[in-house]
Parts: structure tokens; sequence; C-alpha cells
């Protein structure tokens, strides 16, 4: 957990190390950097990230698997119907954690 004016990609490197067995990781814009896409790459991760719009040489990237990337922005969605996750009333990051798990476990079973 990153504090909220931190980048994406800066939060990403402290995961980075315990990164399952993947085949590509799919990412917004936000994750675009060049260092970011060798490490998946060292690790054998194929990155499915579009570039940034201030890139010079434009990266490609599977678009259509990128497409299903909605499904994953629809499950964030559905958590921060929850009001306690998406205001982030708990400070302790166990204790949020365990908001978001109890939520994602309703959302789950209903």
């Amino acid at each position: 957990m990153t504090a909220g004016q931190v980048s994406d990609y800066t939060g990403a490197a402290a995961l980075l190390d315990d990164l399952p067995k993947a085949q590509w990781l799919l990412g917004d814009r936000g994750y675009d950097a060049d260092w970011f896409r060798d490490a998946l790459q060292a690790k054998d991760i194929q990155p499915c990230i579009p570039g940034r719009k201030s890139r010079n040489d434009p990266v490609g990237y599977d678009k259509r698997r990128y497409r299903h990337r909605s499904r994953i922005e629809i499950m964030f969605g559905r958590l921060k119907d929850w009001r306690r996750v998406a205001t982030r009333y708990d400070r302790c990051p166990t204790v949020f954690f365990s908001a978001v798990s109890l939520a994602a476990a309703v959302i789950f079973c209903l």
C-alpha cells in the first residue's frame, strides 16, 4: 500500500520480486517505464502495457488482450461501492486489507 501521490510503477517496483509465475501482465499507462518492462521480461513475463502519450517511440502491445483489462476495472468499481473501502476510513493497512477482503467475499457470494 502506497501513499496517494506515489506513481504506479514506484509501487510496482516493491512487488516485482514477489510476482507469481505468469505469461502476461496487464497494466495501464501508469506502469509504462522501460526499466519496468525490462524487469518483467527478465522474469519471462510479457508486458501488455500501452505506451504513454509523451513517449517518442511507440511501444507495441496486444490490443485484444488489453481489452480484458475492463474486467479488472469493473471489479475495483464494485469494491469501491463499499464506502469504507472507497474512502479508506482505516489508516492501518492490515485493517484496510481485511475490509477489502470482506467486501470481496460478499461480492463473490452475491
